[in-house]
């Protein structure tokens, strides 16, 4: 079976200044996916490039290996700090391990946690129409059971 270190070995050799990994699958039949993001987008060519700098260091009379290279795309879920770093400023949906899914503006990101701002509309006594309650989170990276971007086309 092929080796998850070399292969992250590998793709950290072809990173550049704002490319990070996010993460690197490697199944029982020898597929590999290899995900990584930049903060400026990620072009098809460097997904190509590290795909051919992995393929040509791996020995393929040794073990027959499938690689794919791409971006973790907008639907997966965040897997590293990063990811976190990368959508300060904007919308994500945080389900916590404890408690219910929040969903609104990420402020800022910590080293250990990061600040949700929520937007609700709640009834507020002594008012008869519902009023708008912002409130900010601290939520800590490790209490997330699974964090996202919000995607709007707005």
């Amino acid at each position: 079976m092929i080796d998850k270190r070399q292969i992250v070995s590998l793709v950290n050799e072809q990173l550049e200044d704002k490319m990070f990994l996010v993460d690197i699958k490697v199944n029982e039949r020898n597929v590999i996916d290899v995900f990584v993001d930049s903060f400026d987008g990620l072009p098809i060519s460097k997904c190509v490039a590290i795909s051919r700098h992995v393929e040509h260091s791996l020995d393929r009379e040794e073990e027959d290996f499938e690689l794919h290279v791409s971006s973790p795309g907008l639907t997966e879920g965040f897997k590293v700090k990063e990811q976190y770093i990368k959508y300060k400023g904007r919308a994500i949906e945080v389900v916590p391990e404890e408690g219910k899914k929040l969903e609104g503006i990420l402020l800022e990101v910590g080293e250990d946690d990061f600040v949700l701002e929520t937007s609700t509309r709640e009834k507020v006594e002594g008012h008869k129409k519902k009023q708008l309650i912002v409130k900010k989170h601290i939520l800590k990276y490790d209490e997330i059971k699974s964090a996202k971007a919000v995607i709007s086309f707005k």
